[in-house]
């Protein structure tokens, strides 16, 4: 086993597993995500990575966690899924290696001819794991196309692009939302233009529970979620196309285009990237990668003697799970916090936060960290999110 992923976490079904894990009712042997689709401003400015920083993260498809290394901190990714950790390897290794345009067109930010994509594929296979090459190997298909367009939900995306926005409005209006506008702009053209009674309906039938469960997200993941999944995320949508600014949402540019354009994520803007490749072309392993779950990672951290961390990306995770498991996931991240670290995280449709300490007296009462809230600050991160399907962005620091 290549020491870039240990070894994971026993078999589903084995009768010692806590309750209620989210990789004994979902499957994770695909890409889910081919981007990450929570804002990495927000992130980092929630983080505050630096030099000598240590970041335990969900890597997802990688690209927040690679903002991560770009700010200074080493990271330590940690995903359920071998095929999203292939897919953070191979972003790793095609940023370390490729020029700029190269890398853009590799990944599928720009345009290239598979045969090119291919090769490129094959030039970087030293740098990849016996894992991950064997992966990308038997998914040729998904480099061939770019890698950004291979997810589950990207192709949901896509499936709404295709399918449903055609009905509502044609590519003309749709440059028109995208151009730049001040809020007033915004706000005009989407009650006069795009607002219509047709968009309405259709959203609130593409983004209901049942169609995402099906066709981009898992049905598991909406386990715990109470009232209407489309309502609020079609009151989230009208949020951002106009209050935030659209012209330069990477989020919104794809939904609707199918591509980045010049609105690029942000570990792949220029001055991002160069920073990054700098990093990795001299520490590749400031983003190190765990196949696992997060709290079992942090824990053999800890116990392998290695150093505590100073913050936590952690994506959605706790949508997906009950207020128990949340609870032992919590305890076992802040035993391996050092003091100020901070907890970074989404609720969607579930609100969940750090539980209260433990009872006083209890055994667990004396030695457990204490985290306090940072709402004033999340609530102004929240304020700028373009990642729109998110109804909360929660802060905590450990005392």
């Amino acid at each position: 086993m290549n020491p870039d992923r240990p070894a994971p976490a026993p078999a589903h079904g084995d009768p010692g597993l806590p309750a209620d894990r989210i990789a004994d009712r979902a499957r994770f042997d695909f890409v889910r995500y081919a981007n990450c689709w929570e804002d990495a401003d927000v992130l980092v400015a929630a983080l505050r990575p630096r030099p000598g920083a240590r970041i335990l993260g969900i890597a997802s498809a990688g690209d927040n966690c690679l903002s991560l290394v770009a700010a200074g901190a080493d990271v330590v990714a940690v995903d359920l899924s071998p095929a999203q950790l292939a897919l953070a390897e191979l972003k790793r290794a095609a940023i370390r290696r490729l020029p700029y345009e190269a890398l853009l067109a590799f990944l599928g930010v720009r345009p290239a001819p598979a045969p090119d994509r291919l090769a490129t594929l094959a030039d970087l296979a030293g740098e990849l794991s016996p894992e991950a090459r064997a992966y990308w190997q038997s998914n040729a298909a998904a480099v061939a196309g770019g890698v950004v367009h291979w997810g589950k939900f990207e192709h949901y995306f896509g499936l709404f692009r295709r399918r449903v926005l055609p009905l509502v409005h044609g590519r003309r209006i749709v440059g028109e939302l995208l151009a730049p506008r001040d809020a007033a702009g915004r706000e005009d053209f989407y009650r006069r233009r795009w607002d219509t009674w047709r968009w309405r309906l259709l959203f609130r039938l593409f983004f209901s529970r049942a169609a995402m469960g099906r066709l981009g997200r898992d049905p598991e993941f909406f386990r715990y979620v109470e009232g209407s999944v489309a309502e609020r995320i079609l009151g989230r949508a009208r949020y951002a196309l106009t209050v935030l600014p659209i012209a330069d949402n990477p989020y919104v540019r794809y939904i609707l285009t199918g591509g980045f354009a010049t609105a690029l994520p942000h570990y792949l803007r220029p001055e991002v990237w160069a920073r990054l490749r700098a990093r990795l072309e001299n520490r590749p392993e400031a983003l190190a990668l765990r196949l696992g779950a997060i709290d079992e990672v942090a824990a053999a951290s800890v116990a392998g003697g290695g150093a505590r961390f100073d913050g936590f990306n952690l994506s959605d995770i706790f949508e997906y799970l009950d207020p128990p498991a949340c609870a032992r996931i919590f305890r076992g991240l802040l035993a391996a916090a050092n003091p100020g670290a901070r907890l970074a995280y989404w609720n969607m449709l579930v609100p969940r936060r750090c539980p209260p300490p433990e009872p006083a007296g209890s055994p667990e009462a004396a030695t457990a960290p204490r985290v306090r809230p940072l709402d004033e600050e999340a609530a102004a991160l929240f304020a700028r999110d373009r990642a729109f399907f998110y109804s909360a962005f929660v802060l905590e620091e450990v005392c």
